[in-house]
């Protein structure tokens, strides 16, 4: 089995698993470009995941499906993905090849949005992000809150394939919630020489986001205490403290 990225757009990554002979998963395959150059290459594209409707990670799956007409596409129960597909439920499994998935409802960035788990690879789109999480844009704190904590119970070894190369961002926004914390300076530190010599940052692991990511340590006295400081009072729960560190990041710039 072997883990390989596709960089796209700005920012984006299109996540390739493949298998021993080359058969392989496309995922977020939001530009058609990188994923048809690397078939070019010898990619044997055997089906196709896709997270959630935004278009920067469904916009090149209609192209793909033209060049493997038969290819088999899984993806998040939203009608606006205009596409012949399997559309997943929380908690339905499926195959690929001799591989087998879980797919998870993570609703907060989008209100459809899904993760797939398997084979120690958790494919998470914008949900949950190196040291981030994603906007919500149709979910709510408490749906958010929820899904990164079914995210964070996941084996600490698990490689954690978001959809955007945002660590550094995140890790400045972090730091600055979390100051004293160690883990996530090292992270931080590591993903910075990783940058200056052009090399992504991801897969992160389900144990590094939870020392690092502040996002899934709204427990953590130090998370806790930084928001009640902006807020100018104690939390009302976990939810407000998840939601306050959500209306900070937004106005941090990410």
């Amino acid at each position: 089995m072997q883990l390989d990225l596709l960089p796209a757009f700005a920012d984006n990554y299109i996540w390739i698993l493949r298998d021993d002979v080359g058969h392989a998963l496309v995922v977020d395959p939001g530009d058609a470009a990188p994923v048809l150059a690397a078939a070019d290459q010898g990619l044997q594209p055997v089906a196709v995941l896709l997270t959630h409707h935004h278009a920067d990670h469904i916009g090149g799956a209609a192209a793909i499906r033209r060049r493997w007409p038969s290819i088999p596409v899984f993806a998040a129960p939203d009608d606006r993905i205009g596409l012949e597909c399997r559309r997943l439920d929380d908690g339905e499994e499926f195959g690929v090849g001799s591989w087998r998935f879980s797919s998870m409802a993570v609703p907060g960035h989008t209100v459809s949005h899904i993760a797939v788990h398997g084979h120690g690879h958790l494919f998470c789109g914008d949900t949950l992000f190196s040291l981030g999480c994603g906007r919500m844009f149709e979910g709510t704190p408490a749906q958010m809150l929820a899904s990164l904590d079914r995210l964070a119970a996941l084996p600490g070894e698990t490689a954690v394939c978001c959809g955007h190369e945002y660590t550094l961002a995140n890790a400045a926004f972090a730091r600055t919630v979390d100051p004293e914390n160690a883990a996530l300076r090292r992270h931080a530190e590591e993903a910075q020489a990783m940058q200056e010599q052009s090399r992504p940052t991801l897969p992160s692991t389900i144990a590094r986001e939870r020392a690092g990511n502040p996002f899934l340590r709204v427990d953590a006295p130090a998370v806790r205490a930084a928001v009640a400081a902006r807020l100018g009072r104690e939390p009302v729960d976990r939810v407000e403290t998840f939601a306050e560190l959500r209306r900070w990041k937004d106005g941090f710039g990410g």
